[in-house]
């Protein structure tokens, strides 16, 4: 038995399919299905019945699932005692948080600032990426916060609203569409654009509304992050498609914003491990990060909403 076969038969549990276990540990579906398998036979315990081709787990498995979370919240535990020793000493805490490519970029810097004089034997590990990256580094382990859309695509995570904002459109300055005081997706019919890549929820909901309007912008490019976007629309190689309060945090000159209809809304909030407590210097890096984005973003493109976040 090793600590592999036990982060494969949480994932299982959790998820419910070795596919979505597999996405979540990042994975072959084939990987997961040898784990389990060595972890059964290791055990020399039924944990699995095979029913119309799916794996289901047996009463032995769901009795055994405590005592695996036990051992992991242990070896996690552990994990962390030794990265705060290598950081330098035992008296320093460290938080790993997982925050959006732009929020990342934009005002995380601030954020780190004026946490840590807060907080001075902190210390922060920041990853950045997608928001599916995000869920998955918390499930994983390898973030103990991320800041993401809601809902979340996996099973598994504890998560707090923070915001809500709206879709918005960015155009160069001096385009055409400019002259409208909203744009619908029939307006972009034969129009340049930058999307977001594919094989994102944000895309699917983008490719959703030009069917419905039959419209068929063209495609310049391509991107994984909405200040890249803002970046190839500040350059005129066409419009984008943006959540309205990341985009405000770019103060981009060459770039302005429209409203974009029909609207679409995006939540935003945080996740952390489910049946597990939070990082207990979660809610004041949330804190200052609500509090630099009310500094930083304009206050019409989102609310903040009425949550429960643990006090600091």
């Amino acid at each position: 038995m090793n600590y592999k076969q036990l982060e494969a038969f949480r994932a299982f549990m959790s998820a419910g399919s070795t596919i979505e276990a597999a996405d979540r540990l990042g994975l072959s579906q084939s990987a997961v299905s040898r784990l389990l398998s060595q972890f059964e036979a290791d055990l020399g315990i039924a944990l699995f019945v095979r029913r119309k081709g799916r794996l289901h787990p047996t009463a032995e498995a769901e009795y055994l699932l405590p005592d695996v979370e036990q051992m992991m919240a242990g070896a996690a535990g552990f994990q962390r005692h030794v990265n705060q020793l290598r950081l330098g000493g035992s008296r320093r805490t460290l938080l790993r948080v997982q925050m959006p490519t732009t929020v990342a970029h934009l005002i995380m810097p601030q954020v780190a600032r004026r946490f840590m004089a807060d907080h001075p034997d902190a210390v922060l590990e920041v990853f950045s990426g997608a928001y599916e990256h995000g869920e998955i580094s918390v499930l994983g382990r390898e973030a103990d916060v991320s800041f993401l859309r809601l809902p979340t695509q996996h099973s598994g995570l504890a998560t707090v609203p923070l915001m809500s904002t709206e879709a918005v459109c960015i155009l160069p300055r001096g385009h055409r569409l400019l002259a409208l005081s909203e744009i619908t997706a029939a307006d972009l019919d034969d129009v340049d654009v930058v999307l977001l890549g594919r094989q994102r929820p944000l895309r699917d909901d983008i490719d959703h509304v030009f069917r419905q309007a039959r419209a068929r912008p063209r495609v310049r490019a391509e991107v994984h992050s909405v200040e890249m976007a803002c970046r190839f629309v500040a350059q005129g190689l066409g419009v984008s498609i943006v959540n309205g309060l990341l985009a405000s945090l770019d103060h981009n000159p060459e770039i302005e914003r429209r409203p974009f209809r029909p609207a679409m809304e995006y939540r935003l909030g945080i996740a952390t491990l489910e049946g597990q407590e939070p990082h207990p210097l979660v809610p004041a890096l949330t804190a200052h990060v609500i509090d630099a984005i009310r500094g930083t973003a304009a206050p019409e493109v989102y609310r903040l909403l009425e949550t429960g976040l643990p006090s600091q």
